[in-house]
């Protein structure tokens, strides 16, 4: 079981935002995890940006992991469930859909690196957002095969 804890600054509703998320780590064969999600307005997440990354202004989403990354290396299933991390999406500055950005947040918990890793990445994700039934991106230069997950590594 995936468990979300959310938190929405706003009238938004969270809902689909959590079904995608959990969607997505079924597809990516995780069973059992727990993560926050939280959507917070432009000034917030201006101010996390800055005080996480030295940017001093408002992005769409940002990525907060704990034990994702360590889910390649395989996770024991006598103990607590993994703790993937937070992610924040900002509604006021995506350019994306607010799914898109979750599935986008997602994978950075994971340990995915779409500034480092040569475009596997934003390939995974698009083949998710295709999958969910989006429009995925175009695909990045060069045609990288998307990695099917920490899951079925």
């Amino acid at each position: 079981m995936i468990e979300v804890a959310v938190q929405v600054e706003g009238d938004l509703d969270a809902e689909p935002l959590v079904e995608r998320l959990r969607w997505a780590c079924d597809r990516l064969g995780i069973g059992r995890a727990t993560m926050g999600l939280l959507v917070v307005g432009a000034n917030r997440m201006r101010q996390l940006n800055y005080r996480h990354r030295g940017v001093d202004r408002a992005t769409d989403v940002l990525s907060f992991p704990l034990d994702g990354p360590d889910l390649a290396e395989g996770w024991p299933s006598d103990g607590p469930p993994p703790e993937l991390g937070d992610v924040i999406i900002c509604p006021e500055e995506a350019e994306d859909p607010l799914e898109a950005l979750a599935l986008h947040g997602l994978l950075h918990l994971l340990g995915y690196d779409h500034e480092a890793d040569g475009g596997e990445m934003l390939a995974l994700q698009d083949r998710l957002i295709a999958e969910a039934g989006g429009e995925p991106a175009p695909p990045p230069p060069g045609g990288h095969e998307a990695d099917p997950g920490p899951g079925a590594r």
